[in-house]
């Protein structure tokens, strides 16, 4: 039997699902494809990216491509285990 709090709280966000869902088949990926794929505004991709990257989730890089900056975002193992343990918990929950 699951208990509800096995859950990460983290990854309750729609937008926050996404963005680990992206991340976890993919290497790096840029903000305007992640602002793409999710179809969310940038304010939204800016402040949930920066919530998972503050527990360690992801990881941003900021760089410059000739004159624009760039910003890319990947899972770090950290987020990979909790996403995983996450995912998890949803299928014991739904009986799997």
């Amino acid at each position: 039997m699951i208990k509800i709090n096995q859950l990460n709280k983290e990854f309750e966000s729609r937008v926050r699902l996404g963005i680990m869902s992206v991340l976890m088949v993919n290497d790096w990926v840029d903000f305007s494809e992640m602002k793409g794929l999710l179809e969310i505004t940038d304010g939204n991709l800016a402040s949930h990216s920066s919530a998972l990257e503050k527990n360690g989730y992801i990881e941003v890089k900021k760089e410059f491509v000739g004159k624009k900056p760039k910003t890319s975002y990947r899972v770090t193992q950290n987020g990979r285990q909790a996403f995983t343990e996450h995912l998890d918990a949803l299928e014991k929950l739904l009986g799997r």
